[in-house]
């Protein structure tokens, strides 16, 4: 019986069809016969984190498949904050910030461009004139993560509870800040939007008149002179992941909202590297799998490359990725296959289009379970469309976490209370009974 539960997460992986690749998507494109064969030996189905059509970010996709609610998220910003190893107070909102060029017409500033090529003396510079402000007892801290990217800090009576800047979209007028519906009347989420909107005007002003923007503007280069922020967070009190499920977990990811993310759920964290060689990169990911085995009851292996082959906006370019990823796959994978006690689980967070506007779509994507006791069906290609005849059929939200456990024997009969907290898993972290002396 499996024990031990290995998954494998290719992030972005699913996709739609593309003339280019004659009306395939790239995974039904590709050559993987790796995956294909991981399909033939297992049960298969389409996953999707949340709703049929929403479109998900990774880091809500990834919370739910760890088998936690939205309500209870805390915000990108506060987990990339956490992986990024920027401290947060329990009072503290953080913001995901970076330096955009913007221009004014009609007393509104229009976005230019997202994001620009900067050196890195460049981006120290222009970070460095708007990294600290304060307003109305509230101060801000500007965190930089990465060139002109960053976490904005907020300290004070504040709330998360705030509408974004950064439309990821250039062409269009910078949002105002707004509180949301649900929390008009909630001082700290109106003085939270009012001294974001203070800071904004100020940074502005700051960096139009900076020096390094001014030779930019000389070189023909657009000036990095508008902060735009989204997704504000606060970090809360969640169960630990071990305590929900019953499983000792680890991450092995090579993202900061991925370590952020499974160390804020409580899972043991091995952080990694990308390189140009994503086979190399996921072999090595899975070789480390295979030798801390030992030691945990389910390990995350997650790969980006599929995801950023897509945010390209290159079908051919993702095609070529997940062919890499199964040449990857294929040189440690029989370690898994060839272990009794290893149930292997091979799915996606989301699709990403590799054309059109689209960030992330909202399309289901594929999922495989293969291991002992599984019931393996006809399915023989690991794709977005074979894999919806398969026998697990169509699996939603924490759905997945369930599947994992009910496959690993861990699956809790329900109605039995052998703890105080309904527990999915059995049997659970209850406190035995003490004879009275």
């Amino acid at each position: 019986m499996s024990v031990k539960c290995i998954l494998i997460i290719l992030d972005g992986l699913g996709d739609r069809a593309h003339g280019v690749l004659s009306n395939q998507t790239p995974l039904q494109a590709a050559q993987t016969p790796v995956l294909d064969n991981l399909a033939a030996l297992g049960a298969n189905g389409l996953y999707h984190a949340a709703l049929l059509g929403q479109a998900l970010p990774s880091e809500n996709a990834h919370f739910a498949m760890f088998g936690y609610e939205m309500k209870d998220f805390p915000g990108r910003a506060a987990l990339e904050a956490l992986g990024a190893g920027i401290e947060l107070g329990p009072d503290d909102v953080a913001v995901l910030a970076h330096l955009a060029s913007a221009h004014e017409h009609d007393n509104k500033l229009i976005v230019r461009k997202n994001k620009a090529a900067v050196k890195p003396s460049e981006a120290q510079s222009l970070v460095q004139t708007i990294d600290a402000y304060e307003t109305n007892r509230i101060k801000f801290r500007f965190v930089p993560v990465t060139g002109v990217f960053g976490i904005l800090i907020l300290n004070g009576t504040v709330s998360p509870y705030i509408t974004d800047t950064n439309l990821m979209l250039e062409g269009l007028a910078l949002p105002a800040i707004k509180p949301w519906q649900s929390h008009t009347s909630d001082s700290a989420a109106c003085n939270t939007a009012r001294a974001l909107t203070e800071y904004l005007s100020w940074a502005y002003k700051r960096l139009q008149a900076h020096p390094v923007n001014k030779t930019r503007l000389e070189q023909g280069k657009p000036p990095l002179n508008c902060p735009v922020m989204q997704r504000a967070g606060r970090l809360q009190n969640i169960r630990p992941f071990r305590q929900s499920y019953g499983l000792k977990g680890l991450s092995i990811s090579s993202a900061i909202i991925y370590w952020g993310l499974t160390g804020y759920l409580g899972l043991d964290v091995k952080k990694v590297k990308d390189t140009r060689n994503p086979a190399d990169d996921m072999a090595e990911r899975l070789d480390m799998a295979d030798q801390m085995l030992n030691d945990y009851d389910i390990i995350h292996v997650h790969t980006k490359a599929p995801d950023q082959a897509a945010h390209a906006k290159d079908p051919l370019a993702k095609k070529s990725v997940i062919e890499a990823l199964d040449s990857g796959i294929g040189r440690v994978i029989d370690r898994f296959i060839g272990n009794p006690e290893v149930l292997l689980v091979v799915t996606t967070d989301h699709s990403t289009p590799s054309s059109g506007p689209l960030i992330h779509s909202g399309e289901p994507v594929p999922l495989t379970f293969c291991g002992p006791g599984i019931r393996c069906d006809t399915v023989q290609q690991f794709n977005e469309v074979s894999v919806a005849n398969g026998a697990l059929g169509l699996v939603k939200g924490k759905e997945l976490i369930y599947l994992i456990l009910n496959h690993l024997d861990r699956a809790k009969l329900q109605g039995i209370m052998d703890t105080p907290v309904d527990q999915p898993y059995y049997p659970g972290e209850y406190e035995p009974y003490k004879i009275d002396r």
